[in-house]
């Protein structure tokens, strides 16, 4: 029997009894929907969660002060600041690897401009800042060499307080008020979205580090020089856990810490912290989508109850083919073919109704989501697997017919 020829006959039996071939694929259908769309959804998830941490920077570590011990009391972390601007320009110069060590403070203040306020997040930062987190301007210039040494009442705004403060006007060379000082709008930085930790990041202004600690910030910040903690950014993946060591060495040495004490910093790769949060991320869509995929396996069992059945029913057709001269691996073809092309057929079913929910899901509860063609190609296969594994013992059993005996059943 050509290949043609056994193609027609399962295109045949399957339109014979059209309802019953639905409902063997239906299993198939759900199954590799069901994939698609988990897949694709975890995709995008992973994807987002990925955009959200390396949007603070790639190959990054902060250092931030660590414990302070005063009078034999341990105050704990980030009680009192252990970092200078002589500690970022120490790491720029003697760690290698290192591109950029932007030492800045923080703090939140009520910003006015003409009769509207905000309140934000308020940073004093140096001209390092912008190649350590990868942060532009959308509008205007950045601060220049000599306004960061000077302290210069200059001011960046994020895309957030620019809309909460002036609407659709132009908002360079306004005037904006942070804690009764007048500050000069030079730019509006582009936008970063949300964080990872929910946080808007364009909902932030910039201020030089000298007058962010002198008019701003001060009282936190008393000791002259000090800094909340410094980023660092270096210019390979592979020089972070390196330049980490070498950093803390450097501080431990320039803070005169000794063997027995502990360190009055500490050091995060956020490079790291994105790569676990992206594995968890994957680790939890492909569990996902292999209980996803259990349905599959529960329509591949359907395809082969459907095609013992159809056996079973067509005994006398087998016996006659055989009797007319087909031999036993054209009856094999025709039942593995007829099994292969019911789970093609639902595969691509479960392909098109997987798409469609995916984005369907995205749309209606704001989901991201992402369809990968690798996915796609996966589970036809997948599909077209079942109907092979599944469909070959009925095809076995038909095959092995005795031709005399099919045709004496009735």
């Amino acid at each position: 029997m050509r290949l043609f020829e056994a193609i027609r006959s399962a295109f045949s039996a399957i339109l014979a009894n059209a309802l019953r071939s639905l409902l063997t694929m239906l299993g198939i259908v759900i199954g590799v929907a069901a994939v698609i769309a988990v897949v694709a959804i975890g995709s995008g998830a992973r994807n987002l969660v990925d955009q959200q941490i390396r949007s603070l920077g790639a190959n990054l570590a902060i250092v931030t002060p660590g414990n302070v011990t005063q009078g034999g009391a341990r105050l704990g972390a980030g009680a009192a600041s252990s970092l200078t601007d002589d500690d970022a320009e120490a790491i720029r110069r003697e760690i290698d690897g290192v591109v950029a060590a932007a030492p800045f403070v923080q703090g939140g203040a009520q910003v006015v401009a003409g009769g509207s306020n905000w309140g934000t997040r308020i940073y004093g930062i140096d001209g390092d800042w912008f190649s350590a987190r990868e942060w532009d301007v959308a509008e205007g210039r950045t601060f220049d060499p000599e306004e960061i040494r000077r302290g210069d009442i200059v001011i960046l705004l994020g895309q957030t307080v620019a809309r909460n403060l002036f609407g659709d006007e132009d908002p360079i060379d306004q005037i904006v008020r942070v804690r009764n000082v007048p500050f000069r709008v030079i730019g509006v930085m582009a936008s970063k979205g949300q964080s990872a930790f929910g946080q808007d990041q364009d909902d932030v202004i910039f201020v030089p580090l000298d007058a962010g600690r002198r008019r701003v910030i001060g009282r936190n910040y008393a000791k002259d020089g000090s800094v909340g903690s410094i980023f660092v950014k270096f210019a390979n993946e592979s020089d972070i856990e390196p330049g980490i060591e070498s950093i803390s060495d450097l501080l431990r040495q320039r803070h005169r810490i000794t063997a027995e004490q502990e360190d009055d910093f500490s050091i995060r790769n956020l490079t790291e912290i994105a790569n676990t949060a992206s594995a968890s991320a994957n680790t939890l869509s492909m569990l996902l989508a292999a209980v996803a995929a259990v349905s599959l396996l529960v329509g591949g069992i359907g395809i082969m109850n459907i095609m013992l059945v159809s056996v079973t029913e067509r005994t006398r057709e087998i016996g006659l083919r055989l009797a007319v001269g087909a031999r036993p691996r054209d009856i094999l073809s025709q039942f593995l073919i007829e099994a292969t092309t019911l789970s093609t057929i639902g595969g691509a079913l479960g392909i098109a109704l997987g798409v469609g929910a995916a984005y369907l899901v995205a749309q209606l509860a704001g989901w991201p989501s992402l369809v990968s063609t690798n996915a796609i190609l996966m589970a036809a296969g997948f599909s077209a697997l079942v109907g092979i594994f599944f469909g070959f013992y009925p095809a076995q059993r038909a095959a092995k017919l005795d031709p005399i005996e099919a045709l004496r059943r009735e």
